[in-house]
């Protein structure tokens, strides 16, 4: 069951998601999600020497990306058929009955900006800040603002609580991230 506007503030206020920042709730919320914002770290993909990504080839993606810092409320250029990883402002926390799903604004979407493409969901026990996979579609540069409103969170209830949330699992890559990280999926080709 999707949670509303009114049991997304009750689970916020007792804690059970920690959301931090505090939302601003007149700004943020709709009747069945908050919206996030745009944090001010994004990567990029730079020219790389391979002509191709091999997923089973021992290679650090993390080395193919630039680090982008944008200034409070500064500009970050996404250019058309652009890629780019980037986090949100907020950091939050799941419960073990409670997942997340993380949807691009339309309003976003109706200039060609696709927020996430794939792995919009969160898992009970996630903790970290979201990264989104941004993406330009649209014909024309697209200048996005550090600090602006980029995606929601809808928060779904599950039957009873995971035997084994997210936090609680070692092979867990990308928990407690506070910057966006690059694929780590090279590492489940290794023995």
């Amino acid at each position: 069951m999707i949670l509303s506007d009114r049991d997304i503030k009750a689970a916020i206020v007792e804690g059970k998601i920690t959301i931090s920042p505090t939302p601003n709730y007149d700004e943020q919320l709709g009747p069945c999600s908050l919206d996030l914002h745009l944090g001010n770290t994004m990567k990029v993909f730079k020219t790389t020497p391979y002509p191709y990504l091999d997923l089973k080839r021992e290679i650090n993606f993390e080395e193919l990306m630039d680090e982008v810092q944008v200034s409070e409320g500064g500009p970050f250029i996404l250019q058309p058929g652009a890629f780019a990883l980037a986090v949100t402002k907020e950091e939050f926390t799941l419960p073990e009955d409670i997942m997340g799903r993380l949807d691009g604004r339309s309003s976003l979407g109706r200039l060609g900006i696709v927020v996430h493409s794939t792995a919009a969901r969160f898992d009970p026990g996630w903790s970290g800040k979201a990264v989104m996979e941004l993406g330009n579609l649209g014909p024309s540069p697209v200048i996005l603002y550090e600090g602006m409103r980029i995606c929601a969170l809808t928060f779904e209830t599950l039957t009873s609580p995971a035997e084994e949330s997210y936090s609680k699992n070692d092979k867990r890559k990308y928990n407690h991230q506070k910057n966006p990280q690059a694929s780590k999926i090279n590492k489940e080709f290794r023995g």
